[in-house]
């Protein structure tokens, strides 16, 4: 028994799982839905990770924990999955910089290489000043030295927004010119990831329009152009009754990548007119459960996978609960769940952030995992989680 804290200040007794749940690893490909699971990192207990650190910091070699990050890869791998690599879950922009997120692809593409795993891997400009002004060609050389770095990595291109292209670029005929060339240099499909003016405002204009239904035209006129080339399109945010209707209007074979956190299985699943594949956070804590849930709409089996990827929700709602600004932190829960489930020997990050959420959030994170059997070793997670506890103060 383990007295867990609430957010009203009680504390609720709670007995954790003895057995660990049996998921049977298969690293095969899903066959009916692409899956792009984005991964969490863990930093280096020894380097300076302190919260809003310098931008130039030690090298990258020195900022993560690089065997319990390429570890949860191989995790990921084990059970089907392509990893995601580089982007927000992996602190892109929020602690790692190009030089840190380049270190990232390459190793993550030597570990992919020696697993037999599938490897995406995000590109943008964010080796450019974002305070000084730059020219088009010096984005598109950006953008360039990126795709390069990435290719070299056996990885699939996702193709991020640039807020220095959006600083540049004066017209759609811009960025079709910019993404037209970088889609002919890849030797891979890429996916085309755009974050919209709600979450970043510096990506308002962004596709030449300032009209977001203008700006979802030309989008759709660039994929036609290279509809070879793309393999899919990343928008975010929006609502499903959106993201389905851009769904349908995409060119045939050319998948709409959901990475939303709420109602993911209905779009997942689909219905009579198509289906969403993910590029998501989501299966970063709940990845042999969701497995088996995309193993049975492999199999054609609509009921059960659906009962199982219903069953991840109220575990990745919690995780990704709260306002834009807590939302954030998501990442906190996820190496905190990576921990206790074995795949890491502390829960250290990069810029401090193992202390972004709450302890009550976590002790309810732990709570949620542990119902669903998601833990490896119960009785090690158990242990842990007291561990946590008591460090913070809280009798257990």
């Amino acid at each position: 028994m383990i007295n867990l804290p609430e957010s009203d200040g009680t504390l609720t007794p709670y007995q954790p799982n003895t057995t660990a749940r049996e998921f049977g690893a298969d690293n095969t490909p899903f066959r009916t839905r692409s899956v792009l699971a984005t991964a969490h990192v863990v930093g280096d207990p020894l380097a300076p990770n302190e919260p809003f650190g310098p931008p130039v910091g030690p090298p990258p070699e020195q900022r993560l924990d690089w065997d319990a990050t390429l570890a949860f890869r191989r995790h990921l791998w084990a059970h089907g999955y392509t990893v995601a690599e580089a982007l927000d879950t992996a602190h892109r922009g929020m602690g790692l910089d190009w030089p840190g997120a380049a270190e990232l692809i390459r190793r993550s593409g030597a570990e992919a290489r020696a697993v037999g795993g599938r490897l995406a891997a995000a590109i943008t400009t964010d080796q450019l000043d974002p305070f000084a002004e730059h020219t088009l060609k010096a984005v598109v050389a950006a953008f360039e030295e990126q795709l390069e770095v990435t290719e070299a990595a056996g990885a699939q291109p996702i193709i991020m927004c640039s807020p220095q292209l959006a600083a540049v670029a004066r017209t759609a005929d811009d960025y079709a010119e910019v993404y037209g060339n970088l889609l002919r240099q890849s030797s891979l499909p890429a996916v085309i990831h755009w974050i919209l003016p709600e979450w970043l405002p510096q990506h308002a204009g962004y596709f030449g329009h300032q009209d977001i239904d203008a700006a979802y035209d030309a989008l759709i006129e660039l994929v036609e152009a290279h509809r070879d080339k793309v393999d899919g399109v990343k928008l975010a945010p929006l609502t499903v009754e959106r993201q389905t209707e851009l769904r349908r209007r995409l060119p045939e074979g050319v998948r709409f990548y959901t990475s939303d956190t709420d109602r993911y299985p209905e779009l997942i699943l689909g219905d009579d007119q198509g289906f969403s594949d993910a590029l998501s956070p989501v299966f970063d804590a709940v990845a042999p459960l969701a497995a088996q849930a995309l193993r049975a709409l492999d199999d054609g089996d609509t009921t059960t996978a659906r009962t199982l990827l219903d069953d991840t929700l109220e575990l990745n709602r919690h995780v990704f609960a709260g306002p834009l600004r807590s939302t954030l932190f998501f990442k906190t829960g996820l190496v905190f769940l990576g921990w206790l489930a074995g795949h890491a020997g502390h829960a250290r990050m990069v810029w401090g952030e193992q202390s972004a959420r709450s302890v009550p959030h976590l002790a309810t994170a732990y709570r949620l995992a542990d119902t669903l059997g998601l833990f490896p070793d119960p009785q090690l997670a158990e242990r842990r989680m007291k561990a946590y506890l008591t460090t913070c103060g809280i009798e257990h």
